[in-house]
Parts: structure tokens; sequence; C-alpha cells
């Protein structure tokens, strides 16, 4: 039985090859001997390239693709469309969706919102809904033509955070775990969020595999933290059960495991034992972090009354912060409802005011403790939406069809370019006439700025470097970079 066991047969591909590097048996062993696994094991931080301009990033993400039209890409020339059929020459035969591809018409519908210049950067900008937000406009670098192949949620989202539209890849925030580790050893590199939305009329699935660490190492992956009830499953100990004894458990349990590993050379072992020793150190960080009953009152007035109230996105907004300034290294939030495909006029006011005056106190209290100039935020969604209305049209409401072709995406602090207005799209919002930006770009920027070469940071698995940008060609921006 013993050497039955111990067969090639009883392990996988990745355990078999896991076992022939040079690592094996040591992070186990270095945890025995009471040192960080992370140092010992083969998914330790790679360090930056050169000296990044971001420590940190706060990525909040817009599930279901913000109406770019409605909110930072000002067309007012569509005032003269309305009603009128989206033209030929404009659309040019591109891919529609299976939620549009039928209808008899494509009429214009312009936006029904009032926009004007905001900060010096002169941006035309949703004034009406984001009258918080226009404020920061010279804080911020504005994104105007993002594009990406992908045109239903899926795969868009996939494509966004992780890189491809096939689901089971490393996300960015796992990139950056693996690539920078930790600053806070009772905490994870990688945090997730989810806000709920006040309106939640038509809101898309969100699950674990959008902050999956893929073929990296297991730690690297997103731990998410819920806003009701126990901020993470099982992080108290059951009642009866005093600290000595839990940690006596978990000793117990990862001497089995380095002796597993030892054996197997499996490293999601490794993981596993990172995994036991980090839910034991943040039992005692994470109640502390979650407890906002020690923020002074200028706090609450400064992110709202709706701040104290959680799982919403100004208590989200506030709680990255207190990430952020524990040296958490990638906080990803998630905001869902987005999806306009119909009763923009009932909806998007809900979606503004959930996210207006939170983002202008995250990028204000990061300013005011120091924090602005090395933390990268991100917002936006998987992609935009189409000028012409889904369903009825009135100039009082109308709906909106995805629209991967161009979308407004914006950045702030972290070494972005405040005040920068990049990329043009034509007087349809349909096509980008002036400086592109692939996604592919995107995060070639985004992981030049954390310090990465993006063509060097890479990841050997199944005989391939694999990389975030993948295999077609990627370009840093650097009209985007401060």
């Amino acid at each position: 039985m013993h050497d039955f066991m111990n067969s090639p047969h009883m392990q996988s591909r990745r355990q078999f090859f896991a076992r022939g590097g040079s690592v094996v048996g040591s992070a186990a062993l270095a945890s025995l001997l009471g040192r960080s696994i992370a140092q010992a094991s083969e998914g330790a931080p790679q360090g930056p390239h050169f000296a990044p301009r971001a420590k940190r990033v706060i990525y909040l993400h817009m599930v279901g693709g913000p109406s770019q039209m409605d909110l930072f890409d000002y067309k007012p020339v569509m005032q003269d469309w309305y009603d009128k059929d989206l033209p030929e020459s404009v659309r040019m035969g591109q891919r529609l969706t299976t939620m549009t591809s039928g209808q008899a018409r494509f009429p214009i519908a312009p936006s029904k919102y009032k926009f004007s210049p905001a900060g010096e950067c002169g941006l035309w900008m949703n004034t009406e809904l984001l009258p918080w937000l226009s404020k920061k406009a010279d804080d911020i670098c504005w994104m105007r033509s993002l594009h990406t192949e992908a045109i239903n949620h899926e795969p868009a989202i996939a494509a966004m955070q992780t890189g491809n539209q096939v689901t089971g890849r490393p996300c960015l925030g796992s990139w950056a775990s693996y690539g920078l580790g930790t600053e806070n050893e009772n905490l994870p590199a990688f945090v997730v969020l989810v806000a709920i939305p006040s309106n939640r009329e038509q809101e898309q699935a969100i699950s674990a595999r959008l902050w999956s660490a893929g073929y990296l190492p297991g730690q690297h992956a997103g731990v998410s933290f819920r806003s009701q009830g126990d901020p993470i499953l099982y992080i108290n100990n059951p009642p009866g059960i005093p600290d000595s004894i839990r940690q006596r458990s978990i000793e117990g349990l990862n001497r089995l495991n380095a002796l597993n590993y030892e054996q197997f050379g499996d490293p999601e072992t490794q993981t596993r034992i990172q995994q036991y020793e980090m839910a034991f150190r943040m039992q005692a960080s994470v109640p502390e972090l979650t407890d906002l009953s020690q923020e002074p009152k200028h706090i609450f007035d400064l992110y709202g009354e709706e701040a104290k109230k959680p799982g919403t996105f100004a208590n989200t907004a506030l709680m990255t912060r207190r990430l952020a300034e524990r040296g958490v290294r990638f906080i990803q939030v998630y905001h869902n409802n987005w999806d306009h495909h119909g009763n923009v006029a009932g909806r998007m006011p809900d979606q503004c005011r959930d996210v207006d005056k939170p983002c202008y106190a995250l990028i204000e209290d990061l300013k005011q403790r120091g924090m602005f100039d090395d933390t990268l935020i991100i917002w936006g969604g998987e992609f935009g939406r189409t000028i012409y209305s889904q369903g009825g049209l009135s100039k009082e409401n109308y709906g909106r069809d995805h629209h991967p072709r161009c979308f407004t995406m914006w950045m702030a602090g972290g070494g972005a370019r405040g005040g920068q207005i990049y990329g043009e799209t034509d007087d349809f919002s349909y096509n980008i006439v002036k400086d592109p930006i692939h996604i592919r770009d995107f995060h070639a920027t985004i992981l030049h700025l954390l310090g990465f070469d993006h063509e060097r940071f890479t990841y050997k698995f199944q005989g391939l470097e694999q990389k975030l940008t993948g295999v077609e060609p990627a370009h840093v921006i650097p009209d985007l970079l401060a």
C-alpha cells in the first residue's frame, strides 16, 4: 500500500512536475520553523522590475456596462438625431447582440441629462447626476476610447478582469498579489468587496471565478469580505473554543500538511498551509478592520450617511480606504445594475447617487492621508452602451444595448495623469476616431504603474510563459502617465 501511494499514478501532472522543483518541502519546513511561507514558496512575491508609481490599487468595477454617452462622452449633436435611424455608414455591419439584432429600427436616443464642463481640464460630463465627482475632474485621467471584442457580459467581464474571454485565468488582482505580495501579514494581499446597489432592477451574476488565481499559486486568489454577518465565513471560533485550542489545531494540521507536501509535492498543499495561518491571524485583524465606530464624524460627513449602512457603495468605499491604509495591495469592488437595456431614466439616477459622493470622498480621503499619489483608483465597466435605443423610445426614457466598440473609464492617483482627456469617438459614440485603447493596452499601463514590464511579468504554465496581456501586441500608453 505504501509503495502504491508513492507511485506517480497517485499524483496529478501538476503535482508530478511540481515535485521536480527545488522548492519541494521548503515552504512547509519554513512554516514549521516559524518563517513566512510566502518567502519560501513558488508563490513568493516577484518584486517590481522598476520603481512603481502605485503601491496599491482600488478597482471599482461597475457591473453591466455604464452608458458612456449618458455620463462622460458628451454628444450634443445627437439632439438633432432624436428617433432617426443609426446610419449604416456608422454601424458598418458591426456585430449586434441578439437582444437588438432583430429590431426593425435602430432609433437614436440622445442623452436626457445635463452636461457641463468640469474642472480646468474642461471635460464635458453629466454634472446633473455626478456633481460631486465633477469636482475632482482635474485629479482624474479620463479615457474615452476603451474597446474590447467581447459583446456579452460573462466574456467581457472575464476579459476585463483577466485579459481573456475564457474564464479560469488569473485576474488583475491575483497578478498584483503575485508580483508585490502584501504589506500586512495579517490581511490578504487581495480583497474583494461586493457593494449592494440601491436599485436592484437588473443585476448580473458575480462569482468567485472573477477573482480566481487561475494557474497562479492559490494564495493569490482574492478573499471575499461579506457585508452582513461575519466578514469572512467561519472567521470566528465555534462557541466554547478559545484561541489557544484553535492555534494548536492549526499547528497540528499544518504539520500534517507539511508531511503531505514533502510526500506528494502538491502546490495546493502550500496554499492550504498559507490559508490556515492567514485565517488565524485574521481573527484578530479583521474585527478591528471592519469596526467603523472609531471613524470620526467628519469622515461620515465626507462619505455621506450611507457609509454607516453595511453593504452600501459608500460603506464599501470607506472600507477600501481602511484596507488600503492597512497594506492590502489590491481591493476589487463590484457595484451591480449598470446593465441599462431599459429604463435609463429610472435607474441611472440611482446608480450615480450610489457612487457619486463616495468616489469623490475616496479621492479626497486618500489625499488628506497622503496616500493618493501612490494609490491607483480605477473606475469602469466591461463595455459601453449603444447610442440607439433598445425597446421603446421617448425623450424622457430609453434603453441601451451592449456596445464593445467604445466606452469610457477613468483612473486617479497612483501615477495616472490628472486632468488628461484621452481618446475621441465619433458623433454617435459608436466608433473610435482618435487614440484607441484596447483592454490589453490598459492592462499593460496598469502593470507599468505597479512597476512591471508586462512582457517580462510572466508565470510558466503548460509549457508557456503566461502573461496578463496574452500573446497579442499590447502597449503602455505614456499619455496616461503623470
